[in-house]
């Protein structure tokens, strides 16, 4: 028999591994402090977007698979397995992890663990913090010893959420006895019956797969982004350059895109979280290291604003100018430490007017960031605007007829702040195009006389 299952920790990582695990036949309970957040969750709505999971939400709750619920004491007394899926977010006073919501979660269930059961951890924190927990855990347990902690690293994508809760490209436990490894091999039984690599280690080892993982995804990137800058100065291309790299096997393409750098909820700050760490830990080369790849994603925002003056020939000031994009990437709302609003923020604060448009966000981004104005549609936030910006790659803007466009702006300029446009059709079309890293492509005058 299956057993039953609950997490702890209804935001992004929570719910989707929660509907993911309900899809796979276990009964799940969600648990949460916020109880207007778990009756959203109780009707099948799920608050933020993320590809395929509200149906997903919506066919469990319907089904009683899944159900959600503000009471720790009831998750105890139904559950076998318990998924600590809590947010770890940087500290305000810092760049280290504030784990104050992974003790609390660890404090409000273990007084109600009253017999032998598995808390997994899936929460991104700092190596070492699985060994303190265990202490918390069994201490606070009634059941003792007889409760086990385990750590189970996420590397959900948002945009693909769905896919990679279901179908994981690997997973990885780190276990501290051979009955944790048997519950767990019993857990993702359905994926490992397709092949999926299944990794046993140690708490630490588990704990730091994750953050590696994103500091090494977060350098590629930073990489590439100081290759554009040196691509500026040589007057070489940092796209083709790019490409070249990426045909070699051991470098590979994903990744290495020059733009306006990484953003989101993870990445930035699990960098930060790592590297202090490693200072704590006395790795000064790795904490040496992170800080370069933060640094450099940090500048790559502020070279982007140098581009939009450079293609004005002067400051900002007085310009309409349409950013086009405000989620950190495509295929999501999430507006945590986005690149696009930090530009379009740094733009506004130049003396631009500034319009955004993004498909999928709208209160989000004005609630981030209220000094901008989110217009609904493409065509009304580039209408007589003097440069347009493109911070976030979402397909409607990949696919815009630049000769449309070039009809409704006042002066054709364009800043590709992700390199994801075709810069030649751009330029055919009349417009003058700037990217980080690619020599300026001066616009074509069109067959109607337009500049």
């Amino acid at each position: 028999m299956k057993p039953n299952i609950s997490v702890l920790g209804t935001g992004y990582l929570g719910v989707t591994h929660a509907a993911g695990l309900a899809e796979m036949g276990f009964d799940v309970i969600g648990v949460d402090v916020d109880a207007a957040k778990v009756a959203r969750l109780a009707r099948g709505e799920v608050p933020f977007h993320e590809p395929g999971l509200d149906d997903l939400v919506r066919t469990h709750t319907e089904s009683g698979r899944l159900r959600f619920t503000t009471d720790h004491s009831e998750a105890a007394a139904f559950a076998d397995v318990h998924f600590l899926s809590v947010g770890t977010p940087q500290s305000a006073d810092g760049e280290a992890a504030d784990l104050r919501y992974v003790d609390a979660a660890i404090d409000m269930l273990a007084p109600h663990l009253n017999r032998p059961c598995l808390v997994v951890g899936k929460s991104t924190v700092p190596v070492g913090t699985a060994a303190r927990l265990t202490d918390r855990l069994t201490a606070l347990a009634p059941a003792g010893h007889t409760v086990e902690l385990a750590w189970n690293p996420e590397f959900l994508r948002e945009g693909h959420a769905v896919a990679d809760t279901i179908a994981p490209d690997r997973i990885v436990v780190g276990v501290g006895s051979d009955v944790a490894e048997k519950l767990l091999r019993e857990v993702y039984a359905d994926i490992l019956e397709r092949g999926t690599p299944f990794l046993v280690t140690d708490l630490a080892t588990a704990e730091l797969v994750k953050v590696a993982a994103n500091s090494f995804l977060a350098t590629k990137i930073s990489f590439i982004n100081a290759m554009a800058e040196v691509c500026e100065a040589a007057g070489a291309d940092v796209t083709t350059l790019a490409r070249a790299l990426g045909h070699d096997a051991r470098i590979g393409h994903r990744f290495l895109h020059a733009g306006v750098g990484f953003g989101g909820g993870c990445l930035p700050k699990d960098v930060r979280a790592f590297r202090a760490r490693a200072r704590e830990l006395g790795g000064e080369g790795a904490a040496a290291l992170l800080g370069e790849v933060d640094s450099i994603n940090v500048r790559a925002r502020a070279r982007t604003l140098d581009l939009v003056r450079d293609s004005l020939g002067g400051e900002p000031a007085g310009h309409r100018i349409a950013v086009l994009g405000a989620a950190f990437k495509p295929g999501t709302d999430d507006v945590r430490d986005s690149p696009a609003l930090a530009v379009a923020t740094a733009v506004a604060r130049a003396g631009a007017e500034v319009t955004v448009y993004d498909p999928m966000v709208r209160s989000a981004g004005a609630a981030a960031c209220p000094g901008l104005t989110f217009s609904g549609s493409l065509e009304a936030a580039v209408t007589d605007a003097d440069l347009v910006l493109l911070l976030t790659e979402w397909e409607e803007f990949r696919m815009a007829d630049p000769r449309l466009l070039a009809a409704w702006v006042r002066t054709p300029r364009l800043v590709d702040g992700r390199n994801a446009l075709d810069h030649q059709a751009w330029a055919a079309a009349g417009w003058s195009v700037r990217a980080p890293g690619r020599a300026p492509v001066a616009g074509q005058p069109s067959r109607d006389g337009a500049a």
